[in-house]
């Protein structure tokens, strides 16, 4: 997924990280040089109804807003075993 809007500066991936291990899901997030930031979950159908339940409920009492720009499915990679927040240049 592709996230524009406020997203960096944030905690964005942090939160993300956290979200995702609470849940059990797996992936990775990145900040972008254009601003955006790229995020990749995989789990169960109900772990990533959960990590955007809870992902959401984290930035409520924010005012910041953000949007997914764009989505796909793609199949479950079982070389990843947790979460990790990556970072440009150095991935």
């Amino acid at each position: 997924m592709v996230f524009v809007g406020q997203v960096q500066g944030v905690g964005f991936r942090w939160t993300a990280q956290a979200t995702a291990r609470d849940v059990g899901a797996t992936g990775w997030v990145i900040n972008e040089r254009d601003g955006s930031v790229t995020m990749e979950v995989q789990g169960t159908d109900t772990q990533i109804s959960e990590f955007f339940g809870k992902f959401d409920r984290s930035y409520a009492r924010y005012r910041i807003q953000y949007e997914i720009y764009d989505k796909y499915d793609m199949a479950i990679d079982p070389e990843e075993t947790e979460f990790v927040v990556r970072f440009v240049g150095r991935d």
